[in-house]
């Protein structure tokens, strides 16, 4: 018969994963919580003017320098055959 010497808890390696990986999760909630508190975002402004963007006057792939080709444009050319055709 052999006798079978149990350690102690925590001298076994799995409790340290099984309670250390939760426990540093819990203590960087709370840092992460802090940093929150002391450095809060500004709130964003969504109605600062009534102008419209540019988006709402033509569509960014019609806004292209001469001699560029957006890459929606090259991309409906390649797939249709028709290049800038609005429809």
């Amino acid at each position: 018969m052999t006798s079978v010497t149990s350690k102690p808890a925590w001298r076994e390696p799995m409790v340290w994963l099984v309670v250390g990986g939760p426990a540093a999760v819990v203590v960087a909630s709370f840092f992460t919580l802090a940093l929150a508190l002391k450095h809060p975002d500004p709130p964003l402004d969504l109605h600062a003017t009534a102008a419209r963007s540019a988006d709402d006057v033509e569509p960014a792939d019609m806004r292209a320098k001469e001699g560029d080709v957006p890459a929606l444009i090259a991309r409906n050319h390649a797939a249709t055959g028709t290049a800038g055709v609005k429809r």
